[in-house]
């Protein structure tokens, strides 16, 4: 397997197919998940002629399952120890719900021409849980029933979460696609639990703000209207008017996945956003 080492001794393991001289495209993906949930992406954009990689958070897939750096700060770092390990310029960076969180933070703080271009879907920035300064966000009890659900019966929650509101199966007429839940399931036990739990605060309760406001690249920032993970109002609207050079592309009643099980309808958006 490719892996890269961090500082702190943990291996991050990553695919990266495609030419090496092509234009790379960065994947993150969302908790608790892993590389393997932008499949369907990857095969897109490499027939497209892009070199396309993405990596296991640490903690997540195949990547170690570490005691400690479960936050946006260690994420971010290993993502910019890949990124130097193959000495990526210009990339585009796409990242998915918990991932657009690592993607603003990397983005934000990121060596100068490392970063062209990046896409935000369904991500949890500005800021998820409610507070004063945030009173249109989710109150901590949610977060804290995730946590009681996750450490009482993990994988029991790993099937509730897919057959439910992550990917609209909930809805009067949705159609549901076994295969997808199946999947979800998959890759959330292949993680750690520890990491998991402890990146339930990471992507609520990170501040990304002040993120936002030094990105300087373009950024697409697409996100679903029944989004019942990330809801849209207190995300991708805010987020949009937070960063310099942002497209805001709104998806009239898709879900939180909308990656997996709309893909015919955002992977074209996304790609000619990057060719723009």
């Amino acid at each position: 397997m490719s892996t890269v080492t961090t500082s702190d001794g943990t291996s991050i393991f990553y695919k990266d197919w495609g030419p090496r001289d092509a234009q790379p495209i960065v994947f993150h993906h969302g908790w608790p998940l892993s590389a393997d949930d932008w499949d369907n992406q990857m095969l897109f954009f490499l027939a497209h002629g892009y070199r396309v990689i993405a990596h296991d958070r640490r903690g997540h897939g195949r990547s170690t399952q570490t005691a400690t750096g479960h936050e946006m700060d260690t994420y971010a770092a290993d993502v910019a120890a890949l990124t130097d390990e193959l000495d990526l310029q210009g990339a585009f960076h796409i990242g998915h719900s918990t991932g657009g969180g690592e993607v603003t933070r990397y983005v934000a703080r990121a060596k100068p021409g490392r970063v062209g271009k990046a896409v935000l879907v369904s991500a949890v920035p500005p800021i998820m849980v409610k507070s004063a300064t945030n009173p249109g966000g989710l109150p901590i009890e949610a977060f804290d029933e995730m946590r009681t659900a996750l450490a009482a019966n993990r994988s029991q929650f790993y099937i509730d979460v897919p057959t439910g509101p992550f990917y609209g199966f909930n809805r009067p007429g949705a159609k549901v696609l076994q295969g997808l839940i199946d999947n979800w399931w998959r890759q959330g036990m292949a993680g750690a639990a520890n990491a998991h739990y402890e990146c339930i605060k990471a992507f609520s309760e990170t501040d990304f703000n002040e993120d936002l406001k030094k990105i300087d690249v373009p950024v697409l920032v697409a996100h679903g209207t029944d989004d019942q993970i990330v809801p849209y109002p207190d995300s991708a609207p805010l987020s949009a008017k937070l960063l310099k050079h942002s497209t805001l592309k709104s998806y009239e009643g898709l879900p939180h996945g909308m990656l997996s099980t709309h893909p015919d309808i955002l992977n074209p958006d996304i790609l000619a956003f990057l060719k723009a």
